[in-house]
């Protein structure tokens, strides 16, 4: 099958995907957790079914404490994400929700300063910038052409910004936010993505050698087909896992989850369909240059 006939659309498919999100994430950003912004976070459980709303919990407020997001984290479970408090401050408004509503569990409480916060963000960015920059030079060395080191570094990029972009829709519609798992998620869809990618260019070497006077466009049909099965039951055994994960693993892991399903999908799709095509089109630009 010819493969590279339908170039065209698979860019398409990818711009369909990676157009709304660019825009989101134009317009709207992403919505940064404590992680990045700093403050407290306080996760509880009610004993009893009840209500919990910004209104019913501003009296309850310690001073000082400003809360910016309320939202539930499962049965009768609750996060309150604000400014940050001290533990007595904390104390004190948990012994004000028992008051109010029954004995009060607490699940978590996590306060990050404005200073740590600034750190990490400083550092995620430069993990980022630095795992690009390596994983680029070493295809380039791998396969001694600049060509593999970029087109690979390009689809790797179209992973990361769909997902970023996702995030972005789903932070808007469903109030996801970017964590420093998400960072994690973002990380391992940057190495996943290379993986099989470098299995594909892999392939496409040894036909190159096995093959010289073949057609560049037919050795790369060829590696495709010889490859995609492989890529396809791989990576499906781990969706499969990640699609569990999100829909049963609870409210702690479900957006890690879903990050890393989204960036599992995109990166078995761009291995094949985005930086296989992506080598095509450079090969055509440096024919009609050498014409």
């Amino acid at each position: 099958m010819n493969f590279l006939r339908f170039r065209i659309f698979y860019f398409s498919l990818s711009l369909l995907f990676l157009v709304p999100g660019i825009f989101f994430l134009l317009k709207f950003g992403l919505r940064p957790s404590i992680d990045f912004v700093g403050g407290s976070l306080l996760e509880v459980r009610l004993s009893q079914p009840a209500e919990l709303t910004s209104d019913t919990l501003a009296p309850l407020l310690p001073e000082g404490y400003d809360i910016n997001t309320l939202q539930p984290s499962g049965e009768m479970q609750y996060q309150l994400k604000g400014s940050e408090i001290t533990n007595d401050q904390k104390d004190q408004l948990v012994q004000a929700l028992q008051n109010n509503f029954g004995p009060v569990e607490v699940l978590r409480f996590d306060t990050i300063g404005p200073t740590l916060s600034a750190e990490l963000l400083k550092k995620t960015l430069s993990a980022v910038l630095l795992v690009s920059g390596l994983i680029t030079l070493y295809v380039w060395y791998r396969f001694r052409d600049l060509k593999y080191g970029v087109c690979a570094t390009l689809a790797m990029f179209h992973d990361s910004l769909i997902l970023i972009g996702s995030f972005s829709i789903l932070g808007y519609f469903l109030g996801a936010e970017v964590d420093v798992l998400f960072v994690t998620a973002l990380l391992t869809t940057l190495s996943f993505s290379v993986h099989d990618t470098i299995v594909v260019y892999d392939r496409i070497r040894e036909l190159t050698h096995k093959h010289p006077r073949h057609n560049y466009s037919v050795i790369l049909n060829a590696a495709i087909t010889e490859t995609l099965a492989r890529s396809i039951n791989n990576s499906l055994t781990i969706i499969l896992m990640l699609f569990s994960l999100a829909l049963l693993g609870g409210e702690t892991v479900r957006w890690f989850s879903i990050a890393l399903l989204i960036g599992a999908i995109t990166g078995t799709y761009s291995s094949t369909f985005t930086a296989v095509p992506l080598l095509s089109l450079w090969d055509e630009i440096e024919k009609r240059k050498k014409k």
